[in-house]
């Protein structure tokens, strides 16, 4: 018998239908828990929490709690040449990814914009790549056009495994296919647009792991493991400024706006497509825009949506794309803003007729890129 952290039975959890290939619906066998709360948009298909949310988070900020991220997708590449392929196509270097090895990368279209931007690991036989729920198909789907005559099979495997989260590692799942966080650790080859030190930034409080475990055995997986809603991951998330696809991104976001070059990108890698914008803006440009973490009022006992407008003197400079209630700090934000905003400048996030004052801390520096004939020491650059 399993017990979540609010000490909810398991007994008689069954799944729903799940086919996200033929656009069917998908509801995780965690909710069919007492007292879990469905999430919405673009976490649907999981529990925002089951009961506790804050006690939940601290849970999960302790190492104490999963989360179940079952509505996130999963397509794997197979085949000799997989590596040499999927590194001709994206940002990172993968040619030496060594099995069990952690990374992400980015799929860019021409103009260097964000379009894909999967979790990889590869087990010496097949990488996977992690995405988000709307992105599995897509990328599969793109990928297959791409394959040409190379020794590689690609699979939208996302009917057949689920995800799980956590901030410790879980030894039960020591052997599964796991995919370890980098951040905020700048990875060999690419470069932090960042003013705090690694040591000082927020996300080395939240180190983060997620597990592939057989869809068809979720709920035997978590059996007397504690539960933690999406609502506990995405404060924790906020609060490490890490940003992520379709939430903090658009049509025409730029990996440098959300600090990415950190994680995903390697500067010398060689040619992919978007790589002559990643250079041009990074070595003589700066980008338009940028990622600031928000620490809002937390008065009104209520939260905006994401999607309200960043104000700023009377002028809307940005957007708000996350927004949560962290278990220390209060309601907490990230937002996308106009580069040239002062940095010092009081903030209100307007959501309809409520404005919610705001103070910014910066995550991208406002100098940016540039870097070509910069003096040193005015941004964290990468090692190697």
């Amino acid at each position: 018998m399993y017990e979540c952290s609010v000490g909810i039975p398991l007994a008689g959890i069954r799944f729903a239908a799940y086919d996200v290939a033929n656009g069917m619906t998908y509801s995780s066998p965690l909710l069919s828990l007492p007292g879990a709360v469905a999430a919405g948009a673009p976490d649907e298909g999981v529990a925002a929490h089951y009961g506790d949310p804050l006690r939940e988070q601290r849970s999960l900020a302790r190492g104490e709690a999963i989360v179940d991220l079952s509505h996130r997708g999963v397509v794997t590449v197979s085949g000799p040449d997989r590596l040499t392929w999927l590194n001709t196509l994206s940002s990172q270097l993968l040619l030496d990814l060594a099995p069990g090895e952690s990374t992400e990368t980015l799929l860019l279209t021409v103009q260097g914009r964000i379009e894909y931007s999967p979790r990889v690991v590869d087990d010496g036989a097949t990488t996977w790549l992690l995405t988000e729920t709307w992105e599995a198909a897509p990328l599969a789907a793109w990928l297959d056009r791409m394959k040409f005559m190379l020794r590689v099979e690609i699979a939208d495997v996302t009917g057949d495994w689920a995800t799980l989260g956590s901030v410790r590692p879980v030894e039960r799942f020591a052997d599964n296919i796991t995919w370890t966080d980098a951040w905020p650790h700048t990875r060999t080859g690419g470069y932090s647009y960042s003013v705090v030190g690694e040591e000082s930034h927020p996300g080395a409080e939240r180190p983060w792991h997620e597990y592939l475990v057989p869809r068809a055995e979720l709920a035997q997986s978590v059996d007397e493991l504690n539960l933690a809603g999406v609502m506990a991951s995405e404060a924790l998330r906020i609060a490490a400024w890490r940003p992520r696809l379709g939430v903090e991104t658009d049509e025409r976001t730029i990996p440098h706006e959300l600090d990415l070059l950190r994680t995903a990108v390697h500067l010398s890698k060689g040619c992919y497509k978007g790589q002559e914008t990643v250079a041009r803006v990074h070595n003589l440009g700066h980008p338009p825009r940028r990622l600031v973490f928000l620490q809002l009022d937390g008065s009104q006992h209520t939260l905006p949506e994401r999607g309200s407008a960043v104000v700023v003197g009377g002028r809307t400079v940005g957007t708000l794309t996350s927004v949560g209630q962290h278990y220390e700090m209060g309601a907490v934000g990230l937002a996308v803003i106009k580069r040239s905003v002062d940095p010092e400048a009081a903030v209100d996030v307007v959501d309809g007729e409520e404005h919610y004052a705001a103070a910014q801390e910066l995550i991208v520096a406002t100098d940016a890129g540039q870097v070509v004939g910069r003096p040193t020491g005015l941004l964290k650059g990468g090692r190697g």
